[in-house]
């Protein structure tokens, strides 16, 4: 099955308002790149701005709370993001999980209260170098998504993510075939899950793409996309990334 490609970036902790020309630049790339879509998570104090920055461009938060309101301070709801022009975020990113403790079940309530709220979501999945080298990936991704996924999980709206959590820091690098072969290992957990859905969602590689490598990686199987960290912030770093895919058609 055809599915649309989509390479979002990821600000994290980074950018000001100073920055938001990077946007502009990246806003006038995804205008061009008819066949790809173009999406950025941005901090949440740069949402709002980003709008009038890069008018057309994409623009989401890099997570969100599962509760509409209430007592929960330093959090922000899916009503809130929404207001301030997110039209997606990002859940259960390997950071969240890791120094916020996040669990399956926190990072699909979140999912379902993007959905209730009409946004889109974009749900990580990884596994650590222990869990790599102990033969456990592959059951520890199948576990992390089964535990994440949404009710009503459906291609409209929702995306994965892979994060190799295991080659941050380690240098060590996958393998093409080593994200083929995962990406084929999620899109089969989700046909047992979803049926024949999961023939139409996304799957994004997560694993520093750069435009060096990005050609090789979008085209491998079952790679119909990327989530970009640092590369993002700059427009002469993730344009290439877009480019990339949209050659690939």
């Amino acid at each position: 099955m055809a599915r649309r490609r989509l390479v979002a970036g990821n600000w994290k902790m980074n950018g000001a308002r100073a920055t938001l020309g990077e946007l502009s630049a990246i806003a006038l790339a995804a205008q061009q790149a008819g066949n790809v879509d173009v999406a950025i998570a941005l901090p949440a104090t740069l949402i709002a701005p980003a709008g009038a920055a890069a008018p057309g461009l994409t623009i989401g938060a890099q997570d969100v709370h599962a509760a509409p309101s209430g007592a929960h301070t330093g959090c922000l709801s899916v009503a809130m993001i929404a207001e301030a022009g997110a039209q997606f975020s990002i859940v259960g990113h390997s950071e969240r999980r890791a120094d916020n403790h996040e669990t399956d079940a926190q990072v699909k309530a979140k999912a379902e209260a993007l959905r209730g709220g009409g946004l889109r979501a974009i749900l990580c999945v990884g596994e650590t170098l222990a869990e790599r080298d102990a033969g456990q990936a592959e059951a520890v991704v199948a576990g992390q998504l089964t535990g994440s996924l949404p009710a009503g999980a459906a291609a409209d709206w929702l995306s994965i993510a892979y994060e190799p959590v295991w080659a941050i820091g380690t240098g060590r690098t996958p393998t093409v075939a080593d994200v083929a072969s995962m990406h084929a290992a999620i899109r089969a957990t989700l046909r047992t899950l979803i049926g024949p859905e999961a023939d139409a969602m996304r799957l994004l590689y997560g694993g520093s793409v750069t435009g060096d490598n990005a050609a090789e990686l979008l085209g491998a199987g079952d790679v119909d996309g990327a989530l970009v960290g640092g590369a993002s912030l700059s427009a002469a770093k993730f344009v290439p990334i877009i480019e990339a895919a949209v050659a690939l058609g």
